[in-house]
This record gives structure tokens, C-alpha cells and sequence, in this order.
């Protein structure tokens, strides 16, 4: 696992600024500690920091071929490179190294921009291939591995696996988009393509982007998608059976490694199958990492460590008090944008923890999102089965006028907490879902921007995201709509964000078999049935995995890296809040309603309603501020590595 950068001159071929490419290249330490190296020449400089991980004597990068005219930096790992390899060699293609980095080239040589069809695993890279004059970017079909790029006034394009790699070049400019500012404050996260940053892109999962010397055409395709075609009708029985044959499949092609391997388990359903596929894949116990808490509410260690002893793993634990919000300015700086998943704070710490025993870890995530787990699914279709039976018209005015005057009840029991539901309601799937999922509702935002932002908005809502994805959709059938939604969404721009800013803070490789892509594929062709049946989300995944788990593992209710934000907010970190939430670094943004700020931090202290999720999402955009966008990018990076 590495770290990539590169500056590509569009305009045509002038001299790249080794220094300056050298000092993008440290800002992402981090992520390759073990080399680094670089290449320039006329109109093109790469960067690269190394993770050593397969074919440790060799594979160094940047990786040239036989002549010297293609050359690439990579970040990632292709699974079936040996097979790849085979074929190359056939086709009359000769390897020096034994490393995934030299397929890549070589695959280009030989299939051009269609390589990136045949490579099964995570990756981001960037090529050039001289003779054609062409600069190859792409990343992996569900983004588990981060690219961005930016333009710079005098025609350079610049990409990096960080954002602080591409802010530190000095052409990049540094203005909010005010768009991706709504989106923030809707999502948690600024989704794929868009940054924080005005003119700053993502590439968005399953895109490639080619681009000439002298063109200044930047026009991303998509490569790949969830194709969510139903397949020929199968039997519980069997789609059990091969469900499990390819959950051992996609963890077998991830096992191999030169370093230390092991595997996070938190004790629910998604580690808990990994690691029992990979306690019947290898010969010698499992290393198992997890985390504990000292408030038992949010501690599942104690299912972590039933797995783990019913498949002889080497189990490791730490204990984690349930204060630990020491972390803010530390994933301000590490996260680059504004991002307010607070369990990025244990996400930190279990990779903390695993690092201290392996190179490489597998996690469960991606199941919720491939197999119906989240239980917004469920009432996500429960409120449209009720929408299927109203007509339009009469749902957006009886429902629409009870969410705006039914009281927003958070103290009381959920039965009287309607108001959500309502507005819902009165909204199709797809608005009703993003409402469902929103961080802060369209009201709240209303309420949190002052007049001037509102105005730079023009109208625009970060529903757009979702509306734009829904128009692209491969299926109308509604659970499949959402689960694509957040394979679009939610996946990429926060869980996978997530850990591979955690794990790479401490040199550890994460990989994911529940987003292999070909399990994904065959995943999403079964009925939608299989996977949410009578409430239960995962049903088929399940049933499949009885044999192998314990029933109070599979069917306990989902618990999540939770923190207590709530109680923080109203002891700990009660002034910290207040400073941060009503200090000067938000006022000279120039973007809230000062008022409503107020009412949400006298009215939390009080108790009388829970804002923790829209203050943690403003203590997270203030600490955004004063590490990352108020002083230079050079300054804020190396901080990085000051782990808490």
C-alpha cells in the first residue's frame, strides 16, 4: 500500500519542478514509509511513497518497462496479478519482478485503457506511456483506494492519493465551493467528485481518465458500475452454498502477503465471517484485533473475543476510555476535508492497535451495503410500501403539513418521534431516503446558513447527489435503489474514506473481501428478498453463515463504532464546543446564522434536544479550518504523525 502523486503538463512539455514534486511526495509519508522515489521529465513527474508489502527486494517505484517508455506509480493491490502475469508472458511480454505494480504496465502495453477491465482488486495509479503521449489515471470499482486531482491557472494537472498532496502545489487554488459546504452539512463527508475545495475533484469509483499533451479535454469515463441484473432464479439452499464459496474465495486471493497478516473483528456479523473464512484458509491461528470500551453501552469485546475463541485466534485487545476525543485536531489534519464520522475515532484506534502486530489486516466492511444490513433499509421500505399506496398528491399534503408542525420530539419514546417519518413521507424514495440519512434536514440548513450564503447557493441541495445517481441507476426495484444509492454515496465518501485515512496514518494495509468486485456483482443479481426477508437484514448471509457463527453473533442487534457524543457535548467537552461552535474561526467564514447556532448549543447543554451529530459535524468543520485551510498545507501535513 502506498502513496502516489504526479504533476502532467497539459499544455505541453515544460520542466517539472523536482523539488516541489519531492515535498508533494513527503506530504504522504505516512502511507509509504519504507521508500520513496521519484521520475521527472519533460511534461511529467511522478512521486511515489512505498508500503512494502509483496516482492519486498524489488517492485520499487516508479516502475518502468522493457524500454523505459511506459512508466507508473500505484497505490493498491491486484488480486489475480499472477494470472495476469501468465497471460503477458504468453502474449511475449518479459517481467524482472514478481510484484502486481509491473502487470499493471505490462497490461497497458497490451489491452491500453481496457486493462483496467481485467484487474480484480483495490488500486489507484497513474501512468504515461510516452510513445502515445497519453497519461493514464484510474481507480478500483468501489473506491477503496483514493485519487485525487486538480488543474492548475497555468495548465498543469496535478493527482495525489491525499488531498494535502495536491494543496501543496502552489497553482492550486484554495476557495471553498460553497456546493460541496450544503453537501457537508447533509452528508457528514463531501461526496465523489467533489471536494471541499473549488475545482478539486475526486475520481469518482469505477472511472478512468485519459489525457493528451496538448489537450486540455479532462472528461472522466466510467468503466464499470453494480449492474444489479437479477440472475436466473436460485434456491435459498444453493445461493447459501455459493455465497459461502465466494466469501472464501474473495478472502483466499487476499491472504497473500510477506509481512504479517491478521484481521480486525469487532464481534459482528461482517468480521466475524472474515475471520472464520480465514481461520479455515490458514494453517496457523489468525491475529484478531479489536477494541474495548470502559462504557459498557458501547463495548462489544466480548463478542469480538467468542469468535475468537471459537477459531483459536491470537486475539489482541485494548481497552479505549470512552473519553477519547483527544483525536479532533489529528483527523482534521489527517482527513484534509471536513468529515464527521465520529467513529473515525475508534477506527484510529484499532488501526493503531493492529499496526503493533501486522502489515496487513482484512475488515468486514462493505456487507451492510452489498447485503441490506443497515436498518434504515428497513424502514426505508416500510414507509414506501405506505407511499405505494397513497397518491402523490394527497402524501405530500397530509404528511407534508404534519412534518412541518409535528414537534421534534428526541427526549421522547421513539413510537411519538414522528416528525422525521412524516417529512419522509411526503417525499418520494429517492428524497425520502436522502432525508432519511441527511446529518442535518433541509430546515436545519436553512437555519445554519446565513442569507449571504444562501444566496451563493442559488437554490442548489445536496439531494442533487442522490437525484443524480437515481437517474444512472441499473435498477427501479427500491431496496436495490437505495443500496446503489449508497454504494455511490455513503461506501466510498465515508467508510472506505474512513479506514484508508486510519490505516494509512500507521502504515497498515486494510483490504475488504466483501467488496471483491466480482462477489459484489453476483451479490447484487440475487432477488432482493434474500437479502432483507421479514425485517431481517443480511437473511441470506445469515443463514449461510449458521454452520459457522453462533446465533447470538448473527442475530444480536447491530451495534456499530459508537461514541457518546451526547454526554461529551454536556460534560468534557461542553466549553470546547461552545468555543468552537460560537468562536471566531466559524464567524469569519462569513457562511452561519450565528443565532442558530446558539439555539443548538444552549438547547443540547439543556437536554432538551440531541444536536450531537450536527455539533460534532461543526466541531469537525472548525477544526478543518484552523488546521488545514487557515494556514498552508506544508505546515499542516508533517502533524499528521503526531499520533495522539
Amino acid at each position: 500500500m502506498c502513496g502516489i502523486v504526479g504533476i502532467f503538463d497539459m499544455r505541453g512539455e515544460r520542466e517539472i519542478n523536482r523539488q516541489l514534486l519531492a515535498q508533494m511526495n513527503e506530504t504522504q509519508h505516512h502511507r509509504g514509509p519504507d521508500e520513496g522515489g521519484l521520475h521527472t521529465e519533460l511534461g511529467v513527474g511522478l512521486g511515489h511513497r512505498r508500503l512494502s508489502i509483496i516482492d519486498l527486494s524489488s517492485g520499487q517505484q516508479p516502475l518502468f518497462n522493457e524500454d523505459g517508455s511506459v512508466v507508473i506509480v500505484y497505490n493498491g493491490e491486484i488480486y489475480n496479478f499472477r494470472e495476469l502475469m501468465e497471460e503477458l508472458v504468453q502474449c511475449g511480454h518479459q517481467f524482472r519482478t514478481r510484484c502486481d505494480t509491473e502487470v499493471i504496465v505490462h497490461a497497458w502495453e497490451e489491452w491500453g485503457e481496457a486493462c483496467v477491465d481485467r484487474f480484480r482488486g483495490m488500486f489507484a495509479f497513474g501512468l504515461w506511456d510516452r510513445r502515445t503521449k497519453t497519461f493514464f489515471l484510474a481507480r478500483d470499482r468501489l473506491g477503496i483506494k483514493p485519487l485525487y486531482y486538480a488543474m492548475t491557472l497555468d495548465g498543469m494537472f496535478v493527482f495525489a492519493s491525499e488531498m494535502k498532496g495536491v494543496m501543496f502545489h502552489p497553482g492550486v487554488r484554495r476557495e471553498l465551493d460553497p456546493l460541496a459546504v450544503e453537501e457537508y452539512f447533509a452528508y457528514g463527508y463531501v461526496p465523489e467528485p467533489r471536494t471541499i475545495y473549488q475545482g478539486v475533484c475526486k475520481l469518482p469509483p469505477g472511472y478512468a481518465l485519459a489525457l493528451k499533451s496538448g489537450s486540455n479535454d479532462i472528461r472522466p469515463r466510467q468503466y464499470w458500475d453494480v449492474p444489479f441484473k437479477l440472475s436466473e432464479p436460485v434456491s435459498e439452499a444453493d445461493a447459501e452454498h455459493e455465497l459461502m464459496e465466494r466469501l472464501r474465495e474473495a478472502v483466499r486471493i487476499r491472504l497473500v502477503a510477506e509481512v504479517p497478516l491478521g484481521a480486525f473483528l469487532s464481534g459482528g456479523v461482517d468480521s466475524s465471517a472474515v475471520v472464520a473464512a480465514m481461520a479455515q484458509e490458514l494453517d496457523e491461528p489468525v491475529n484478531t484485533c479489536s477494541i474495548a470500551f470502559t462504557d459498557p453501552a458501547f463495548d462489544e469485546s466480548g463478542h469480538a473475543a467468542k469468535v475468537a475463541s471459537l477459531y483459536g485466534t491470537r486475539h489482541h485487545v485494548e481497552t479505549v476510555e470512552n473519553d477519547d476525543y483527544d483525536l479532533i485536531d489529528t483527523l482534521a489534519r489527517l482527513y484534509d476535508e471536513p468529515y464527521a464520522d465520529s467513529s473515525a475515532i475508534p477506527t484510529y484506534r484499532v488501526c493503531q492497535l493492529a499496526k503493533k502486530r501486522v502489515t496487513v489486516a482484512l475488515s468486514g466492511d462493505g456487507g451492510d451495503e452489498n447485503l441490506a444490513g443497515y436498518r434504515r433499509y428497513r424502514f426505508t421500505l416500510a414507509e414506501q410500501h405506505l407511499r405505494d399506496k397513497l397518491p402523490a398528491g394527497l402524501r405530500r399534503g397530509v404528511f407534508g403539513t404534519l412534518g412541518r408542525y409535528y414537534p421534534k420530539a428526541d427526549w421522547a419514546p421513539r413510537i411519538f418521534r414522528a416528525k422525521t417519518t412524516f417529512e419522509s413521507l411526503s417525499r418520494d424514495l429517492v428524497d425520502g431516503y436522502f432525508h432519511n440519512v441527511s446529518l442535518m434536514s433541509d430546515g436545519m440548513r436553512e437555519r445554519l446558513f446565513n442569507h449571504g450564503f444562501r444566496r451563493q447557493l442559488q437554490g442548489y441541495s445536496a439531494v442533487e447527489v442522490m437525484r443524480g445517481h437515481a437517474t444512472k441507476s441499473p435498477t427501479d426495484d427500491p431496496l436495490s435503489m437505495i443500496q446503489y444509492l449508497d454504494m455511490k454515496t455513503y461506501l466510498p465518501g465515508d467508510i472506505l474514506t474512513k479506514v484508508d485515512r486510519a490505516s494509512m496514518a500507521h502504515a497498515l494495509e486494510v483490504r475488504v473481501p466483501l467488496l471483491d468486485h466480482k462477489l459484489v456483482e453476483w451479490i447484487s443479481g440475487l432477488p432482493p428478498s434474500l437479502k432483507l426477508q421479514g425485517g431481517e437484514g443480511k437473511y441470506i448471509f445469515k443463514k449461510a453463515l449458521q454452520p459457522h457463527l453462533p446465533r447470538d453473533i448473527l442475530y444480536r442487534n447491530k451495534m456499530g463504532f459508537a461514541t457518546p457524543l451526547a454526554r461529551w457535548f454536556r460534560g468534557p467537552l461542553r466549553q470546547r464546543v461552545r468555543s468552537a461552535v460560537l468562536g471566531p474561526t466559524l464567524a469569519a467564514t462569513g457562511i452561519f446564522n450565528h443565532s442558530y447556532l446558539k439555539e443548538m448549543v444552549d438547547q443540547h447543554e439543556s437536554g432538551r434536544r440531541d444536536y450531537s451529530a450536527p455539533l460534532w459535524s461543526l466541531l469537525m468543520f472548525e477544526a478543518f479550518l484552523r488546521n488545514v485551510h487557515q494556514g498552508t498545507v506544508a505546515d499542516a501535513a508533517p502533524s499528521i504523525l503526531q499520533v495522539a
